[in-house]
């Protein structure tokens, strides 16, 4: 309310005196009105008062006949708003018992944080959630979140002092304050901030949430290619999409940690590139994408103590440092068996949120009491033929559509990399030739990224592997030049490692009439270097498949572990670690798979006990025409 629509009623004995709520702004005062006043400075020509948080203006010593000190009450008249914006006052002498103080309550529309781009300049008021404080060494940051994004507003106290103490993370909070641009990126620089309460922060909190929850709906989007399997999956990849969009609205990092091989790297690179994209869309912070996500691979099949303590270790360091929320966990081609719990456990003395979307055997009635979101096709009665690659690329366009045509090639890409049998492969394969792939290139693709992952270790590879995989790549020749130069130091690699290891692969013939070919790949391959155990393993077991043409097992084993290989034989691999755990008493046997691969570890001293049981039940093991195939595909698994 402005004083200038009001009726003053200002007669003799009745002057009207106007009070300016702590919101109030330039627009809601008049020349040659009078406010209450405090004084907030004193200087040599004058002092300085506030009517309100952020209308503040100079009485200048000519106009002045008495002493003032700061915290002093006074009336005052505006004199002047000059063009630069700086207000003159002169005293008024009123009898503040007798004037009619009338209070001003500011009229302000609640601006968008995602629609600041046309305010600069202008003083707005925002609602929202604040979802991360950061104290630099000059003002205290403020991510304030809405359900149109999240904005970085800097309070002043002084320089590394912490502003306005009495707010927290997670508090509903109207801020009042002027929009600025900062190298490139929009920041509002905060004149008043406040908590709600009560009421008028039960509103604010049901609008936000109504809003960020509308807004975290995933987007409608066709599957790739016709395929029931599969689609049937997609109301529960539905289900983890919104709440990634939700998780990035509510300004909470993702961690992703992916299987360290083709098909990991086919799920969780889409999955990236749609949430960087929705995360530029809604958050003004430049930084945003490097803080709210990470990519990790992982080694091993499953979840390791090692790296969750490491994640754990990093996740609280960053709430520290940057005022952040704990992350939100997102398991990629990995997360679905009970070797995963331990790790699950230790994550469940925090606050952190977990995803999974795998395709390795699960065991549901192990994890689903520690994670919040599950999607696995053995859990819709399919296999392993429907890849984690497969469903990613799927979830990154529920998240983000428009990167649809960057990712048309990666199911084919994934599927080979990761022996898919599918029927569907054929359609992939189709769609990724239209697209300009061979697949021959596709199968290069693969091989490429194994041999990536393999020399990166423990690092994401970024830009490296998104040049491999052609996603968010921004140069097209190099990306085949890469692939042709990383697969053909693979295959040289891999002709070097078989031809020390052929000459010492054992034969034996199964009274199933299947073939079983075993190799110490501990001391009869090099160590240290590419192909590790698995892929040799692979390699030897391809191999074979070729020459036979008949059903067979590959067991690539060392002092304490084994990499098992089937094509033609239906090998239920968890179901067969968890017997052999039971009937080789001290065997410590773990570790799980597909029913075609899988790797299993043992306790060192008890290897041939574990691996002639094993044999044992590798012979009892049905034929299966639908699992085999001549042809040859890709695979690593350590």
């Amino acid at each position: 309310m402005n004083p200038a629509d009001t009726d003053p009623g200002d007669g003799p004995g009745n002057p009207v005196v106007y009070e300016l709520a702590a919101d109030c702004t330039l627009s809601d005062i008049s020349e040659g009105e009078r406010y209450h006043a405090v004084v907030n400075g004193v200087v040599d020509y004058g002092v300085f008062v506030d009517l309100s948080d952020s209308v503040s203006g100079l009485v200048h010593e000519s106009n002045l006949s008495t002493d003032y000190d700061v915290d002093d009450s006074l009336v005052v008249e505006l004199l002047e708003v000059r063009e630069n914006g700086d207000l003159s006052f002169t005293p008024v002498d009123v009898d503040v018992d007798d004037a009619e103080t009338v209070a001003v309550a500011h009229e302000y529309e609640v601006a968008e944080t995602g629609n600041l781009a046309d305010q600069v300049g202008d003083t707005v008021h925002l609602e929202g959630e604040v979802v991360q404080i950061k104290q630099t060494g000059g003002p205290t940051i403020f991510h304030v979140s809405d359900p149109t994004g999240v904005v970085p507003c800097a309070a002043f106290e002084e320089a590394g002092v912490r502003a306005h103490p009495e707010i927290e993370i997670e508090d509903i909070v109207h801020l009042v304050g002027v929009v600025e641009e900062r190298e490139g990126s929009l920041q509002v620089e905060v004149t008043s901030l406040t908590a709600l309460e009560g009421d008028e922060k039960a509103v604010v909190s049901d609008r936000i949430e109504t809003a960020l929850d509308e807004r975290a709906e995933p987007h409608e989007t066709e599957p790739l290619i016709e395929w029931p399997a599969l689609e049937q999956l997609f109301p529960d990849l539905r289900e983890i999409a919104k709440q990634l969009r939700r998780t990035v609205l509510e300004s909470r990092p993702i961690r992703v940690r992916h299987h360290a091989d083709g098909d990991g790297m086919c799920a969780s690179l889409p999955v990236e590139l749609a949430l960087k994209r929705f995360i530029e869309e809604t958050h003004q912070a430049p930084e945003a994408k490097r803080h709210l996500f990470k990519r990790l691979p992982s080694k091993a099949p499953f979840y390791e103590m090692e790296d969750v303590t490491r994640d754990l270790n990093f996740a609280l360091e960053d709430q520290a440092r940057h005022g952040q929320k704990l992350p939100l966990l997102l398991m990629l081609d990995n997360g679905s068996t009970e070797e995963d719990v331990p790790a699950y456990a230790n994550l469940a003395h925090y606050d952190i949120p977990i995803l999974v979307v795998d395709h390795h055997h699960p065991d549901p009635e192990a994890v689903d009491p520690y994670i919040d979101g599950h999607v696995n096709p053995y859990l819709y009665d399919e296999d392993y033929r429907i890849t984690t690659g497969m469903m990613c690329v799927e979830l990154a366009r529920m998240i983000s559509p428009d990167i649809t045509d960057e990712l048309r090639h990666v199911p084919a890409v994934a599927g080979i990399s990761d022996r898919s049998k599918a029927d569907a492969m054929t359609d992939y394969v189709e769609l990724a030739e239209s697209e300009g792939y061979s697949e021959e290139f596709l199968t290069d693709m693969g091989e490429a990224l194994d041999y990536g992952a393999f020399w990166l270790k423990y690092d994401p590879g970024r830009n490296l592997i998104n040049d491999v995989l052609n996603v968010d790549c921004d140069d097209e020749e190099r990306h085949r030049e890469l692939v042709t130069f990383l697969s053909e130091r693979a295959e040289a690699d891999t002709e070097k490692q078989l031809d020390a290891a052929m000459p010492h692969v054992k034969h034996e013939r199964l009274a199933s009439e299947a073939h079983l070919y075993r190799v110490d790949v501990e001391n009869h391959a090099y160590r240290f270097t590419y192909p590790p155990p698995g892929k040799t393993t692979g390699e030897i077991h391809d191999r074979k498949v070729k020459e036979t043409g008949e059903p067979v097992i590959t067991i690539g084993y060392g002092p304490d572990f084994a990499v098992l290989r089937s094509d033609g034989v239906r090998l239920d691999i968890p179901e067969m670690v968890t017997e052999l755990n039971e009937e080789v008493v001290g065997g410590g046997v773990s570790g799980g798979g597909h029913l075609v691969v899988g790797s299993i570890k043992f306790v060192k001293g008890m290897r041939e006990q574990v691996l002639d049981a094993l044999v044992e039940k590798m012979a009892d093991a049905e034929l299966d025409e639908e699992l085999q195939s001549t042809t040859v595909g890709h695979q690593q698994d350590d």
